[in-house]
């Protein structure tokens, strides 16, 4: 034992030296670690799929921003409205007929679907899919024959569009879009593609100055303001802080948004919407039976979004619809009116209708990508 202890006492100092030797050489044989390398911002939960394609990808441009709500799959809307007054003047007759009425019902409803063709960094292509309706009751339908063509007739919309998003680089993207739909009062059994169609389009060139930061201007062809024209837009998406942001599209709507979390949004803001139908008449007026019913109109509104499950949402919007006109043209005067010719004024139109404005209340439930679906795009 003493002599086991003797040789410990000796090997002990090497062994520490050994050690320590073998310490040193190991650590110089580590490499300095390299500066440390951050990701870039990751969008909110709520995000859309361009949103996360941004946190993932930030070299390539797209005009959403960090904050905007998810996207839409599949949108179910429902829409109604208090009564209102409604003054109408026809003009195809000597003296004019004028007559005076209230609106009892004016409902809508709708059903969209958007599903991704492409969906690469450099090219996004969107299909687009929708049907509408709308239907009209009157307090007393017979003051007017033009309230006997409107009762609960069926004007409906079947569309279908195809969206391009093309981001250029980190910073620059364009967006076009085309759509065509049928607007009218057809069934399936005498529906004429070239009598119902109406076509609109709009190209965005844009800039995406951070991942909440996007504006871009271009030019919208369509029917927001009654009549097809072609007028200018701005684009402008902008998250200021978690919690505020703007999303708008000017004139034809500008948002503010409020995050409340990641589940639930607010909104408020106004848009400006165009219908436009072409009416078979049931009673002919005078010489008519086929008149063109255009429609622009003002909603100021409060809107509020929240998450029912993770890929199920609910929406529901309340506010004023101002109407700003609603007046019917037989097919020469409205053929003068699109190409500017016999100018704008009352004189072109059959029949001049007033609309007082009303309350309404919409409700929605739309699909949205799964949020397991979105996280597994951003790994």
């Amino acid at each position: 034992m003493p002599f086991f202890r003797a040789r410990t006492r000796y090997l002990l100092p090497f062994l520490t030296v050994a050690a320590v030797l073998a310490g040193s050489a190991a650590r110089a044989q580590v490499k300095p670690a390299s500066p440390s390398v951050y990701p870039p911002p990751a969008p909110m939960a709520a995000d859309t799929l361009a949103d996360n394609q941004v946190g993932e990808a930030p070299r390539y441009a797209v005009p959403s921003v960090v904050g905007m709500g998810p996207s839409k799959g599949v949108v179910a809307h429902i829409e109604g409205l208090a009564n209102f007054n409604i003054k109408s003047d026809l003009r195809d007759r000597e003296p004019n007929e004028k007559s005076e009425n209230t609106v009892v019902k004016n409902r809508r409803a709708y059903i969209k679907a958007y599903a991704p063709l492409l969906n690469r960094p450099r090219l996004k292509l969107i299909l687009g899919v929708n049907y509408d309706r709308e239907e009209f009751k009157f307090e007393d339908p017979n003051r007017s024959v033009l309230y006997r063509n409107l009762e609960d007739k069926g004007l409906k919309t079947i569309g279908a569009q195809l969206a391009v998003i093309r981001p250029i680089d980190e910073t620059r993207w364009y967006l076009a879009r085309v759509k065509g739909e049928l607007n009218g009062d057809y069934t399936s059994s005498e529906l004429s593609v070239t009598d119902y169609l109406k076509m609109s389009g709009e190209f965005i060139y844009g800039w995406k100055r951070s991942p909440y930061y996007a504006w871009g201007v271009g030019a919208q062809l369509g029917y927001t303001f009654g009549r097809q024209s072609l007028y200018p837009v701005i684009l402008y998406n902008r998250t200021f802080n978690p919690r505020w942001g703007v999303e708008s599209l000017f004139p034809a709507r500008v948002t503010v948004r409020r995050n409340v979390n990641p589940k639930t949004l607010l909104f408020g803001g106004y848009t400006v919407d165009g219908l436009n139908y072409n009416i078979k008449l049931r009673e002919p007026l005078g010489e008519l039976r086929t008149l063109i019913l255009r429609q622009t109109e003002a909603k100021f509104r409060l809107r509020a979004e929240r998450e029912i499950y993770d890929f199920l949402w609910f929406g529901l919007e309340g506010g004023y619809r101002y109407n700003y006109s609603f007046n019917a043209f037989d097919e020469d005067s409205n053929r003068r009116n699109l190409f500017g010719i016999g100018g704008s004024g009352n004189r072109d139109k059959t029949v001049v209708n007033t609309l007082g404005g009303a309350p309404y209340v919409s409700v929605e439930l739309f699909l949205v990508p799964p949020r397991k679906l979105l996280r597994n795009l951003t790994k």
